[in-house]
């Protein structure tokens, strides 16, 4: 895991490139702890932060090929570059690094731009061809790393974070009204968007191809992808049993990958399926020691320490556990918004960057995580609700098929399942949309809109104006329609909150924030593709979520893991702002009509009145707590770090 940055174009006099990259590149020296690497040419410069996990004493980046024509500096791990490399080597190809980015600049002198197929990892790439006078921007196919761009004063600039590119272009640090409605919609922004004009993501799965003569390609190398729902062909499997042995198998394979390194791995143990799977094939089926580390709170609503310790029992594990309150979360907001550097509508990803830093306190760099086995084998309640709701849909006057919404949320304390009338209004919105792809995610996206309300009113009129299930729409896949309708919800999912919020506010940045590489063995490409050929009632049967891997992973666990129903990872939101009706200073200045009236962004009469109900402790709500949250996060990103 590391940090990179560069230009293309002519950006400083001559002499004065290598000052620039330095500027750049040490705003990621969280990224990159072990040290600084560069390469200038005339027109072209790459900066590079390394924390040290695989070759640790010859893998400094820039990485070149033989005749030094090729260079490239890399975010991330290649996890098959074992086989890779003797794959080269036996061509003829001569390495003088034991490093994973060496094959990069082999296999692009081999392949071109299609050296990313051959890539299984998680990966940002920037490589330049000095031969060619060419960049190539690539990303991984999950979206695990990152990589932003922007085009200033005849330059093309790109780094792992926009920090990188505000250190060299300021002017490029305006909010996006454009990206602050998407966050306030689907949580993020969605790719190629940012909260920052004019800066984009380069999405995941594409390439980016800059040409001597100004060309640009962006390729699409790689995306999720389902068999239609009317395909005949014969199953690939005669039965579940077989292919959940064949997942298992599959699995112990992606653990196995994700364990190289130079270093001591850990992993994250929630005390759910997921994560407890990985941590149990970890321990049955590799010679490596098992380290865990987990999150607790105090309150019960939000707390699994009782599930994580019976999987430290039953593994016998060498374990860690962080408990958080809600202080240490408001405390620590203001951090999390510096990295993240987009508005969160959540609090959770506070108590995991904090988790970050006692993984590093205790000598580990790199965690093994359960994220993506809910995105791949359909495991949020939000899959489950919208079965319900189709099923509902077909006897809109039923009176019973609704009430099988009250078996999910189980373990909110504000359930919306929980009222009937509640939950028929609630969950029957969106239901015109039955027939659109993005029908699971109109409930979810149409309470986050309502944050828009505490826009000011000129941006309340544009927010009015756009349609964000239309917009949502235009980034699908024109066959989409024809998949099963979970399959629809799953990309809709992947292409959205996880891609824009799970594996960057919530994973990436985070991690990278206390200088830890978070490595996700259920986002193997090789696995997802499995998966996605799977029947999707062999993922949600009944109401059972992710059936499969319960399966695949049942002999492993104690029964009450590989049965338990699905607790999704929550922090205190509002609350955490607040102790005893007194808010924290930084967060009553910010909430200041003076500050909100400047912000530009806000209405300072409804602002006011959301902070007076979150002050009073009775902001209990989704909506009321995704828009303080959003409010709060937005004011600290115009707020100067």
């Amino acid at each position: 895991m590391c940090g990179l940055a560069g230009y293309l174009g002519a950006p400083v006099p001559e002499g004065g490139e290598r000052a620039l990259l330095e500027r750049m590149i040490h705003t990621l020296a969280h990224r990159g702890p072990d040290g600084y690497g560069y390469h200038v040419e005339p027109g072209v410069g790459l900066a590079h932060a390394r924390l040290s996990i695989i070759d640790l004493a010859t893998g400094d980046q820039p990485i070149h090929n033989p005749a030094c024509t090729v260079w490239t500096v890399f975010n991330g791990e290649i996890f098959n570059y074992v086989e890779l490399r003797r794959e080269l080597e036996a061509e003829g190809r001569v390495f003088y690094t034991r490093s994973d980015t060496e094959v990069i600049v082999h296999l692009y002198d081999r392949d071109g731009d299609r050296f990313v197929e051959h890539l299984n990892g998680q990966f940002a790439i920037a490589l330049w061809d000095s031969a060619r006078r060419r960049l190539v921007l690539a990303r991984d196919r999950a979206g695990i790393r990152p990589l932003y761009w922007t085009r200033a004063r005849g330059t093309l600039w790109f780094a792992s974070e926009m920090k990188a590119l505000f250190a060299a272009v300021p002017e490029r640090a305006r909010l996006s009204v454009r990206g602050l409605l998407q966050a306030f919609s689907y949580w993020a922004p969605l790719d190629p968007d940012t909260a920052w004009e004019d800066v984009h993501s380069l999405p995941p799965g594409h390439v980016l191809a800059i040409e001597a003569d100004g060309r640009e390609t962006l390729t699409r190398y790689w995306d999720w992808t389902f068999p239609d729902a009317e395909d005949t062909r014969p199953a690939r499997f005669g039965s579940i049993e077989q292919a959940a042995a064949e997942l298992r198998e599959r699995l112990i394979d992606a653990v196995r990958l994700q364990l190289r390194a130079d270093v001591p791995v850990g992993a994250y143990l929630s005390g759910g399926l997921d994560s407890s799977g990985i941590v149990a094939l970890v321990r049955g089926f590799t010679d490596t020691p098992v380290r865990t580390f987990s999150v607790a709170f105090d309150q019960p609503e939000f707390d699994e320490s009782e599930h994580q310790l019976a999987m430290v029992r039953h593994l016998g594990t060498d374990h860690s556990t962080l408990r958080i309150s809600p202080r240490d979360i408001g405390a620590a907001f203001p951090r999390l918004i510096a990295h993240a550097e987009t508005p969160v509508l959540r609090t959770a990803a506070v108590p995991l960057m904090l988790l970050a830093d006692s993984v590093r306190a205790h000598g580990y760099t790199v965690v093994l995580t359960g994220e993506g086995a809910d995105e791949v084998f359909g495991g949020y309640d939000l899959f489950k609700e919208a079965k319900v709701r189709r099923f509902w849909a077909q006897q809109p006057h039923s009176t019973l098929r609704p009430k099988l919404l009250s078996r999910l949320y189980g373990y909110l304390e504000n359930s919306p399942a929980a009222n009937p009338a509640f939950a028929a209004s609630f969950f029957g919105q969106g239901r015109e949309h039955i027939d659109r792809a993005i029908f699971a995610h109109v409930p979810r996206w149409t309470t986050s809109q309502r944050a828009f309300a505490f826009l000011a009113p000129e941006l309340r009129a544009q927010a009015s104006a756009w349609d964000a299930l239309a917009f949502a729409e235009s980034r699908l896949p024109a066959d989409i329609l024809d998949w099963a309708p979970l399959a629809r919800d799953q990309y809709v999912e992947a292409k959205t909150l996880l891609a824009g919020y799970l594996l960057a506010a919530q994973g990436d940045r985070v991690a990278m924030a206390g200088s830890i590489e978070g490595r996700y063995p259920y986002l193997d490409h090789t696995l997802i593709e499995f998966a996605n050929t799977l029947p999707p009632s062999w993922k949600i049967r009944g109401l059972t979520e992710k059936h499969i891997l319960r399966r695949a992973l049942a002999d492993l666990l104690p029964e009450d893991i590989a049965q338990r129903t699905k607790q999704p990872y929550r922090a205190p939101d509002s609350a955490s702002f607040f102790t005893d009706g007194k808010p924290l200073d930084y967060v009553d200045d910010l909430f200041s009509a003076d500050n909100l009236r400047a912000s530009g962004l806000f209405d300072v009469e409804a602002t006011t009145r959301l902070f007076a109900k979150a002050r009073a402790g009775k902001a209990v709500g989704f909506a009321d707590n995704q828009a303080f949250v959003g409010v709060l996060s937005t004011l600290l990103l115009r707020r100067p770090q």
